[in-house]
């Protein structure tokens, strides 16, 4: 299994949506970056890059079933879809369990219990803060309520404020 291998997978899934293929290389760029500048070792990285790659997996499936693309319809739906994605790909089980745990809560702040988990919201809010195109007041709460990482925390800060 190579990451490459997954990208091919979400780019082919998403079809002729370049929007958010866009989307989760941008989220894929920046989060592979934060976990290599905070030293994670290849089992998180690995974790870090396939949990980026397939965050929003879950939006097509939310708004054909639930006609929404909100975050907590992506968490029910995103996991369903990334299994299946995954299954012929011989990820190790533990990995596999994590990376749909990411998918299933990377809008559930509350829930961060991990570096992985950590990198990739951080990663997903550098994207979305320009995409989404929140302004300098609201990144100032979004730096002291989310990012964590002495890399994102950079990152914020060179591009937003």
């Amino acid at each position: 299994m190579s990451v490459n291998e997954v990208l091919d997978l979400a780019i082919t899934y998403n079809g002729n949506d370049v929007r958010r293929i866009n989307h989760l290389l941008k989220v894929f760029s920046f989060a592979s970056h934060i976990g290599i500048m905070e030293n994670c070792d290849s089992r998180l990285q690995t974790i870090i890059e396939i949990s980026a790659l397939l965050h929003d997996i879950g939006i097509h499936e939310s708004e054909r079933k639930h006609n929404s693309a909100a975050g907590n319809w992506q968490e029910i739906e995103g996991p369903i879809v990334a299994r299946e994605l995954l299954k012929n790909l011989n990820l190790e089980n533990d990995i596999l369990e994590r990376v749909l745990f990411l998918i299933g809560h990377h809008h559930s702040y509350k829930a961060i219990d991990g570096i992985d988990f950590q990198i990739l919201v951080e990663a997903d809010f550098l994207v979305n803060i320009f995409e989404d195109e929140i302004d300098k007041s609201d990144c100032e709460k979004i730096k002291g309520n989310i990012f964590k990482t002495k890399t994102g925390v950079r990152l914020l800060e060179r591009l937003y404020m």
